[in-house]
């Protein structure tokens, strides 16, 4: 098996983008008064988690390891929002289980991502 061409080949990508789906379909019911607020912040953090693999993957070498840790620190600020979003119930835990699920899969793939590029000889460019 080869290496990888693109970063639409990446299951953590694609499993970013679902959650992208995801986030903006729960804030999509949350009030007008949080435009500016949680629903802008979820958003810009759930876009930030596909877009930065997707750049670190085009720029290759170490900045891959770089904003594939940027999109951890993300994901991480997604899902304290996420939280927040519930206790302050705008939504429910039943409608973010989906959302859930998906955060702590691409946390797992993340973080395996970034060790394995941790363990690559560095490239002499």
């Amino acid at each position: 098996m080869g290496e990888i061409s693109g970063y639409r080949e990446l299951i953590v990508w694609q499993k970013a983008m679902s959650l992208v789906e995801e986030i903006y379909r729960i804030t999509k019911s949350f009030p007008s008064s949080e435009q500016y607020g949680l629903t802008s912040q979820m958003t810009r953090a759930a876009v930030s988690i596909p877009s930065n693999i997707a750049e670190g993957r085009g720029r290759g070498g170490g900045d891959f390891r770089r904003h594939v840790l940027i999109a951890r620190g993300s994901l991480a600020e997604l899902e304290t929002q996420l939280e927040i979003s519930v206790r302050l119930n705008l939504t429910t835990r039943d409608n973010v289980k989906a959302s859930w699920i998906l955060l702590q899969e691409i946390g797992k793939m993340l973080t395996k991502l970034s060790h394995s590029l941790s363990k690559k000889p560095k490239s002499i460019d």
